[in-house]
């Protein structure tokens, strides 16, 4: 039976481009995201080397890269972009992505979406 890991990344803050006003595609606005993927980790544990896990700081520094150079209009691209640039650049087959705009409805904390995506297996 696979192993049901679980890695976490939350509360990544990213000032972005994002809305779709025209006054919001002139400024930057916070971004929220928790992300979290699937990966064995027995291996990383019993060796305790970093080459047999997935860094959470590369994937960090990935997903701020990204989401800090683009322009969205709406959180729903982030969410989805974000989770195919996670399976694209590393080694998982799962993950889940929250993408939180604090303020962006008048007495609201925050709006957001939560998407889980899966690789697709090989024929």
């Amino acid at each position: 039976m696979d192993a049901k890991d679980i890695i976490y990344i939350k509360g990544l803050k990213i000032a972005a481009t994002i809305g779709v006003w025209e006054w919001e595609q002139r400024i930057k606005q916070n971004l929220i995201l928790d992300i979290e993927f699937a990966k064995d980790i027995r291996q990383a544990s019993a060796t305790d080397k970093i080459q047999h896990a997935v860094s959470y700081k590369d994937v960090s520094d990935s997903i701020f890269r990204f989401v800090s150079a683009g322009e969205f209009k709406l959180i729903e691209t982030v969410a989805e972009n974000v989770a195919d640039l996670i399976l694209s650049q590393f080694p998982i087959h799962w993950c889940k992505v929250t993408v939180s705009k604090p303020r962006a409805v008048e007495n609201s904390l925050s709006v957001g979406v939560i998407i889980e995506r899966s690789r697709a297996k090989a024929s």
